[in-house]
């Protein structure tokens, strides 16, 4: 008899607001990463690390660009995501 495959939970829709906010918290995250990625590299004291670090700074720079990219064709302005950080800095105090 052939498997097969039962879905046991219904998969909820995000709404517009929410995928937009998802988005958002994407581009802050990889923001942070990619930075944090620099700061690592500068810092290295082995060559075997070397590599490492610089891919991932080619790694997550690729993907804010293409984050950055599908929000600007959402029309996500730039300063929703200053206001979405302010929220997020605040709810961490």
């Amino acid at each position: 008899m052939k498997d097969e495959y039962v879905k046991e939970t219904a998969l909820v829709e995000l709404t517009e607001v929410e995928r937009e906010e998802e988005l958002l918290l994407n581009i802050i995250k990889t923001k942070k990463d990619l930075q944090s990625a620099r700061k690592n590299f500068e810092y290295v004291d082995s060559d075997d690390l070397v590599d490492y670090y610089i891919y991932q700074i080619k790694a997550n720079q690729s993907k804010l660009d293409y984050l950055i990219k599908l929000a600007k064709a959402r029309g996500i302005i730039a300063d929703i995501i200053n206001e979405v950080e302010f929220k997020l800095q605040n709810r961490a105090c």
